[in-house]
């Protein structure tokens, strides 16, 4: 023990930790660090803040204080501190002490109602499988017997399971209570409904009144070890962000602390995950993308095409010019039915006026047969009125077969003049067709305004004069259509004639594109020589360049070992270098001396011709001067 403190005396403790304060020697090893440092960071110094958390979004927090003050955690050394797990059943290391200090009792965790369906059969059904598949996937043999059937031994090793798997290190001390170690895990871990447990019931979880509220807690540690698998596809929740962030630190310390400072495989999977979130979104983008291409396009085709307004103008137009001849059309129709309706009613006149007459023949013939019956007759009599009867029947026979055949006759005749009116009226809305397709309805173009060609038909009229109204064929009918053939033949002259203008126009424009063509051709032609000229030039240069290049190698070549020849000789042509300097400056003493000389010489001659010229022109003064005094 003695042996002990004194090592621990002089070991250099890093984390101060209840050693001695007894100076270190020099010559003590010091501690050396392995491993790759932890990314966690000192711990804290006092309790973590106590944040209200949504199970299954952010990761827990514990309550208690670290002991461990060193600034930078080992994780090679200490497995169970600033680690992260290497598989998804291992959690981090526990950081809380337990005792009196965890079991403080959360402020707010005794108001919250729990609003799930706990004693709904279904929804238990499903709590129970979500517990096993957990315990399943983390490799915790539970049978799902056990959740049905739960014992108090069954209840507390499921609930410790569940637990250690959140916090590897949470102490379930033989010490505490049942009660302790059931409420401490969940206030620690901050169960939002532990307020509404009641002590009694831990005795006996499997009965019918307690059951759901442990299931539940049960369900809720299950989700909180599995919340990533919680989020759904499409969320806009920060939490659910947050969630996936953790699940990709997570993954990639695991790398890290592999040795690798990359994480592509981890960062794959968040894009994944997150493309997964946007796919909706994405396909609705890129159907509206699709929609404006399309909208944009029939836009486009909207704009080139003309404006709707000149269209509907020119069908204007049209439909007034039709409007006028139906309008013509129908005055024409209401006139004819107007006289069918005089004609019909003139023909029931006819047969009231009949049937009256017939009225009164058999009221005649009805008394004279009352007058025979009063009148007292003789035999003599009686034959001759019978004879006389007989004679007037065979003449009233004779007179119905004639009368029968009149009606025939006339009946006939009536057929015939109902065809031939009909005819007639077919032939005048033949006319009266031509007369609107050739536009000859009044006001007729100039110098025909004044006419009009319409004609009607009125076959109940019984003047024979009366049968055809309008102007007269014969005198105003066919020389009016005689002279508007002319003037459509002399139209149609002067259009042909402005036809075979346009021909001759197009004619000459024709020949002269073909002219025009023969040039292009021929300039064309022009061009490829001029390109071939080109090309043999550009064929000829590069030879000469070759040429030159090939020369300009030799002369690289030849300099080269001209070079190397004179840095052979260097030593002579430094010898005769000095020699020939020293000789230069011999020259150039030699030139200066004889510069000077020079410069003497000269100044001397010019002296001597100055005093020359002076001596002359004084004696020519002199000689002037005599000349003039003689």
């Amino acid at each position: 023990m003695a042996e002990f403190a004194r090592r621990s005396t002089l070991q250099p403790d890093p984390y101060n930790n209840g050693r001695s304060h007894l100076p270190v020697p020099s010559t003590v090893k010091k501690p050396t660090h392995t491993g790759r440092m932890s990314m966690a960071g000192p711990a804290l110094r006092g309790p973590y803040p106590m944040m209200g958390q949504i199970p299954g979004t952010n990761p827990r927090q514990s309550l208690m204080r670290s002991h461990n003050v060193n600034p930078l955690l080992q994780s090679a050394s200490k497995p169970n501190y600033g680690r992260t797990p290497l598989h998804s059943s291992t959690r981090r290391g526990s950081m809380w002490a337990g005792g009196a200090q965890a079991s403080a009792p959360m402020g707010s965790q005794g108001s919250v109602k729990d609003t799930r369906p706990l004693r709904d059969r279904p929804f238990q059904a499903k709590m129970r499988q979500d517990i096993w598949a957990w315990l399943d996937r983390n490799g915790i043999e539970v049978s799902p017997q056990t959740l049905r059937e739960v014992t108090v031994k069954d209840f507390r090793a499921v609930y410790q399971h569940l637990v250690r798997l959140l916090d590897p290190e949470w102490p379930f001390g033989d010490k505490e209570t049942p009660e302790d170690q059931f409420a401490n895990p969940l206030r620690a871990l901050r169960y939002p409904y532990i307020g509404q447990w009641d002590r009694k019931t831990l005795a006996t979880p499997g009965a019918m009144h307690a059951w759901p509220f442990y299931l539940g807690v049960l369900h809720w540690l299950a989700e909180l070890g599995s919340d990533s698998a919680l989020i759904p596809d499409e969320f806009d929740d920060i939490n659910y962000h947050q969630a996936l962030a953790l699940d990709h630190y997570t993954l990639a310390y695991e790398v890290f602390l592999e040795g690798k400072d990359v994480f592509p495989e981890q960062e794959r999977i968040l894009e994944e995950r997150y493309a997964k979130k946007d796919e909706r979104v994405v396909a609705l983008v890129d159907r509206q993308r699709e929609e404006l291409k399309q909208i944009q396009s029939e836009l486009e085709i909207l704009e080139k095409a003309p404006a709707p307004i000149e269209e509907l103008k020119k069908d204007n137009g049209f439909i007034r010019r039709d409007k006028a001849k139906f309008e013509e059309i129908l005055r024409r129709c209401e006139s004819k039915k107007k006289k069918l309706i005089d004609t019909l009613a003139r023909e029931k006149a006819d047969l009231a006026y009949c049937v009256s007459n017939l009225e009164k023949l058999q009221a005649e013939e009805l008394r004279l047969l009352d007058i025979v019956k009063e009148q007292n007759l003789s035999p003599e009599e009686v034959v001759r009125m019978n004879t006389e009867h007989e004679t007037l029947s065979r003449d009233i026979e004779t007179l119905k077969h004639k009368m029968a055949e009149t009606n025939q006759v006339v009946v006939k005749l009536e057929v015939s003049l109902t065809r031939k009116v009909s005819d007639a009226e077919e032939a005048l809305d033949m006319y009266t067709n031509l007369l609107s397709n050739l536009g000859l309805f009044p006001p007729l173009p100039a110098p025909l305004e004044d006419v009009d060609l319409t004609l009607d038909l009125n076959p109940a009229s019984s003047n024979p004069q009366n049968l055809l109204s309008g102007a007269d064929i014969r005198t105003v009918v066919k020389p009016t259509l005689g002279r508007v053939a002319e003037m459509k033949r002399t139209e149609r002259a002067d259009v042909e004639s402005e036809r075979i203008k346009v021909d001759n126009e197009l004619d000459q424009l024709t020949l002269e594109c073909e002219n025009m063509d023969e040039e292009v051709v021929e300039v064309t032609t022009k061009v490829n020589g001029l390109n071939d000229q080109a090309d043999e030039l550009r064929e000829a240069a590069q030879q000469e360049a070759l040429v030159s290049h090939s020369e300009a190698t030799r002369l690289e070549r030849d300099l080269a070992q001209a070079r190397t020849a004179a840095m052979a000789n260097g030593v002579g042509v430094k010898s005769r270098l000095q020699a020939l300097q020293i000789a230069y400056r011999e020259q150039i003493d030699k030139v200066n001396r004889l510069k000077d000389e020079t410069m003497r010489a000269i100044i001397k001659n010019s002296s001597d011709i100055v005093m020359f010229k002076e001596e002359v022109s004084k004696q020519l003064k002199h000689l002037r001067d005599f000349a003039e005094a003689n």
